[in-house]
């Protein structure tokens, strides 16, 4: 009797899975056989039940009785109505979302050829095609450029990094000094002013031209 347990022990599988591995991550039976292979269709789940009570909806809708005699008596009205108007244009809103943050905020970053001293070529603009200094980056991203003007008339100029091929050429400017003042607002254009019907004459209509300020015709001049 004791020498049959022992083969019955032997005999007995090891427990292994329904589906063989015929290389790493590719099994011999696809999904669908394996549901069948396992009767999953036979399973039954069930959601546990919540013991936590729902909030009643607040009702959309309201009935009011209405006047008249073929009018029914009653009518159902919407207690949030919609708006009778709507904007022409899309009005901006910010966004709401988790992680974005405004242009103003975000990281500046500058190709690795492009440092202060390279020479650039400009690919748009009225100077395209012209070299220019690169000086430094601005806030904005910017790069400040210039000609100088002496030498090929192009003044100090702001251009995006993605308009503008960075040559090998470099020139050392650990010399010129580069005035504080030279950021994005020193090249914001001053709004022109345009004249109303009350002022002046029926007939005049001429505009405001603009003109260079005396702080920039220096600036051009100093770098």
């Amino acid at each position: 009797m004791a020498g049959e347990q022992k083969k019955a022990k032997k005999t007995k599988k090891r427990h292994c899975s329904r589906n063989p591995v015929l290389a790493r991550g590719i099994g011999r039976y696809s999904r669908s056989a394996m549901y069948a292979r396992k009767a999953m269709y036979k399973r039954k789940y069930k959601a546990p039940e919540t013991k936590i009570e729902k909030k009643a909806k607040a009702p959309a809708t309201v009935s009011k009785p209405v006047g008249g005699d073929k009018n029914g008596g009653t009518r159902m009205v919407k207690l949030r109505k919609m708006p009778r108007y709507y904007p022409t244009e899309d009005v901006p809103r910010k966004l709401l979302s988790h992680g974005k943050k405004p242009f103003c905020q975000h990281r500046r970053k500058l190709r690795p050829s492009i440092t202060p001293g390279t020479v650039l070529i400009l690919l748009n603009g009225r100077h395209r095609g012209k070299r220019v200094v690169f000086l430094k980056q601005l806030a904005s991203g910017l790069l400040l450029a210039t000609g100088p003007l002496v030498l090929n008339r192009i003044p100090l100029r702001r251009a995006h990094q993605k308009f503008v091929i960075a040559t090998s050429t470099k020139i050392d400017i650990s010399t010129v000094k580069i005035p504080k003042h030279l950021n994005d607002s020193y090249f914001k254009k001053k709004k022109l002013r345009k004249p109303k019907h009350q002022e002046g004459e029926i007939f005049d209509t001429e505009k405001e031209k603009y003109e260079l300020t005396e702080q920039r015709k220096i600036g051009r001049a100093h770098v």
